[in-house]
């Protein structure tokens, strides 16, 4: 590399850091969890066959990745500072310890006129190896530089000075102790966009582990209690699939109107913080499965399972993907039968399956009726040409679930349970309607993505489920 005299350059440049600094993201988990989506085995054997060759892991993994690199989420303060340093005139540059083949692409996205230096599949440039690199290209003192972390205290020891972006407490410790004076960019909030990424909204979704014990008529202490637990474990199990479902699909969720501000793909939050807390999440859910019994702990790891097999891969399958939404659904319910101590009865489960596979084609349908193109949704297997088949599956769904239902008043079940037989046939009724109602809406477009939680809101169908309710708690007498 050809060094630059102070003489030749008096007005220092400004060198930029990627990961963490120009990005509100990092490029080696960036490009992981990419290649874990596009080739799954070929992206665990880079990890554990290049584990201690760093950057040619990180070469490997762009690789197999091939990010979009226009897609990520970047620093505005940042790009101002760049910005005014070109108008004074003075060279701007990235150097990344990234691999050098996403780091040149931004760098010529950006336009920037000096070449980028970033690890190269040999060398992984960070730490002191940058610190060397850019004193034999520009001399001591002779630039300035934006970084974010501890590794970049040796760099900051040969500049002119320069910014730390969004430094935590041990970081600015560690850079008062080594006497530099620093500008600070952006302040970043750590614990709420991780709890944001939880998506504590969607556990609302698991009082559906309360149909069994409903549907048998229990109302025991211990039962309930019993349940309200299999509603934690389960909440703690679903949240650590959606963090790692967030992390698949991260080029996805930034070319969606709406899932673009999710915490991860909108930078808010760490990938590294995300993949800790769902480990966690894990942990405890699987634990606290196996304090209640082997049975539960059964349920939550083949939820898991099934999950992590959809974020894969299955979700971008046609027809499976809906089918392994009711099958996730569905094994909420069982989970609430085990929780609980309940025998799940065969007509709930031949009743709930249906519902759930209506809904989840309510699902997609609300997403291609938002959507202008006929290009297939991002990371799914859809287009606006199936949203004919995606209604004539929810409305055969829909009848099939409300004549389960009609057969089930006819049981020996239904009649050692109910005193009026009448009055739970009549609640079929409202069943029907609100079935109707949230198919006519995912046609239309008129209800958020998701149509569970969207039910849950809306006032005319927990009136329908309130009438429907209020029937079968009167029959039961």
């Amino acid at each position: 590399m050809q060094k630059t005299s102070h003489k030749e350059n008096p007005a220092p440049a400004l060198v930029v850091d990627v990961d963490g600094s120009l990005l509100k993201t990092d490029l080696l988990f960036e490009s992981f969890w990419a290649a874990l989506g596009r080739h799954p085995l070929l992206a665990l054997r880079a990890l554990f066959g290049l584990c201690f060759r760093k950057a040619a892991l990180k070469k490997r993994l762009a690789e197999l990745a091939n990010l979009q690199v226009l897609l990520l989420p970047q620093r505005q303060e940042v790009l101002a500072l760049m910005a005014r340093a070109q108008q004074e005139g003075r060279e701007v540059l990235l150097a990344s310890g990234a691999d050098e083949a996403p780091v040149k692409s931004l760098s010529d996205h950006l336009g920037l006129k000096a070449g980028p230096m970033a690890s190269d599949g040999v060398t992984n440039l960070t730490a002191e190896r940058k610190a060397a690199a850019l004193t034999a290209r520009f001399g001591v003192g002779n630039f300035e530089y934006i970084g974010d972390s501890r590794a970049d205290i040796p760099v900051w020891k040969v500049s002119a000075g320069g910014y730390v972006v969004a430094p935590d407490s041990a970081l600015k410790k560690r850079i008062t102790k080594a006497g530099l004076s620093l500008g600070t960019i952006s302040i970043r909030s750590r614990i709420a966009p991780l709890l944001r990424a939880m998506r504590p909204p969607q556990w609302v979704k698991n009082i559906l582990l309360l149909l069994p014990i409903l549907a048998a008529h229990r109302s025991d202490l211990v039962g309930v209690m019993l349940t309200l637990w299999g509603i934690v474990i389960f909440s703690a199990a679903a949240s650590a699939i959606y963090i790692i479902n967030d992390l698949m699909d991260l080029s996805a969720d930034r070319q969606h109107p709406t899932k673009r501000n999710r915490p991860f793909a909108a930078g808010e939050a760490g990938i590294a913080e995300g993949m800790c807390l769902s480990a966690l999440l894990a942990v405890f859910a699987l634990g606290g499965a196996a304090f209640h019994s082997l049975s539960l702990l059964g349920v939550i790891a083949v939820y898991m399972v099934l999950s992590l097999s959809y974020s894969l891969g299955l979700k971008r399958l046609r027809w499976v993907d809906i089918s392994m939404l009711a099958t996730l659904y569905t094994l909420r319910v069982v989970a609430g039968s085990v929780a609980a101590g309940v025998a799940m009865s065969g007509w709930l489960g031949a009743f709930v399956f249906p519902v759930f596979l209506a809904l989840g084609s309510v699902k997609r349908l609300i997403e291609l009726g938002k959507t202008t193109s006929d290009s297939p949704l991002p990371g799914r297997g859809y287009a606006r040409r199936d949203r004919a088949d995606l209604r004539n599956i929810s409305v055969t769904s829909a009848i099939g679930a409300v004549v389960v239902y009609i057969l089930y008043t006819y049981s020996e079940i239904a009649q050692s349970l109910y005193a009026s037989l009448w009055e739970i046939r009549l609640a079929a009724l409202p069943v029907a309607l609100w079935l109707g109602r949230m198919i006519y809406r995912g046609w239309q477009g008129r209800m958020d993505y998701d149509p569970i939680v969207f039910a849950l809101r809306d006032p005319v169908g927990l009136a329908l489920m309130a009438v429907g309710g209020g029937l079968l708690i009167h029959a039961a007498g």
